[in-house]
């Protein structure tokens, strides 16, 4: 006897399905409401062993944009997890999963500031050792899932642009690669999303030119500057023709998104150039977003 449990109705794969999971204190919240905006039914916290039969559900309620949110609260669920989605997705179910980071330091201070307790914290013991503990633990817990999904590191980002990140994430949809072109500062660590980083602070930098300074990469005077030395030329041309020599080999790879991060010292000037045109010169041809995180943008 088949015991296996049947597959979801048809309309389940014309829907949108996104998971959101991640770090205590990336962000998932914020990310589930962005996408309540965008017309999500969400739900926070649902166990794994009921994703089939909620999704078997909503689709017989024909909702078509659900969002779910998955976290280490159900930590003893989560080997189920992996698998399950492998199940869906052969069984034709588009799910995206979202995974959400970010770096220790922040994680601690976001905790303290909001006077929360970690999950995997000991009780009554939410003291910094303790709380480092308890994410390192977590990390190790979700490192398998971290990895079969596209990640968003929190880090740097005011909620009202992750928010917006998360909703151009989606809007994206799921046709082929989408490449995200995402400018950062180094003195403010590299991204911890980035698939591709490249490094233009050997470039000459604008900063250095006093009416330059307060600018940045996305203004017509910075672009003429930068335009104007062979190197930053010869850089450009050579990242460009890295991405359209390596891109269809991602693709190949069943990824949904590529993020690759441009950085300079401060991220207002080089990198945001650099950003700008090549989103420019690839999105001809396939979906590209942009972020600027020094600038919080996102287009």
């Amino acid at each position: 006897m088949d015991e296996r449990a049947p597959p979801p109705a048809p309309e389940a794969a014309q829907r949108e399905v996104v998971l959101v999971t991640g770090i205590s204190g990336s962000g998932k919240s914020v990310a589930l409401h962005a996408l309540e905006d965008a017309g999500f039914f969400c739900v926070d916290n649902l166990p794994p062993e009921l994703l089939r039969e909620f999704l078997r559900l909503e689709s017989e309620r024909g909702v078509r944009r659900v969002a779910i949110a998955v976290d280490v609260r159900t930590s003893g669920s989560l080997p189920h997890l992996l698998p399950l989605l492998e199940q869906l997705r052969a069984e034709g179910v588009a799910i995206r999963s979202l995974f959400l980071d970010a770096d220790t330091d922040t994680l601690v201070r976001r905790f303290s500031e909001t006077r929360r307790p970690h999950p995997l914290a000991p009780p009554g013991g939410n003291e910094e050792r303790a709380l480092v503990d308890a994410i390192e633990v977590e990390r190790q817990l979700l490192a398998g899932l971290r990895e079969a999904s596209t990640v968003i590191d929190t880090s740097q980002l005011r909620p009202a642009l992750l928010g917006a990140w998360v909703r151009d994430l989606v809007q994206a949809g799921a046709r082929g690669l989408t490449v995200v072109f995402q400018s950062f500062a180094y003195k403010h660590g590299v991204p911890r999303d980035a698939d591709l980083v490249f490094d233009v602070r050997v470039l000459p930098n604008p900063f250095y030119i006093r009416e330059l300074r307060p600018l940045t990469g996305r203004d017509d005077a910075v672009a003429d500057y930068l335009e104007a030395q062979p190197e930053v030329v010869a850089m450009l041309q050579d990242i460009e023709a890295y991405l359209r020599r390596w891109l269809p080999a991602f693709e190949n790879d069943q990824r949904s998104y590529l993020t690759v991060a441009i950085g300079c010292t401060g991220g207002q000037h080089r990198s945001v150039y650099f950003v700008e045109m090549l989103a420019r010169r690839i999105g001809a041809e396939r979906q590209a977003l942009v972020r600027h995180r020094e600038l919080g943008v996102a287009t």
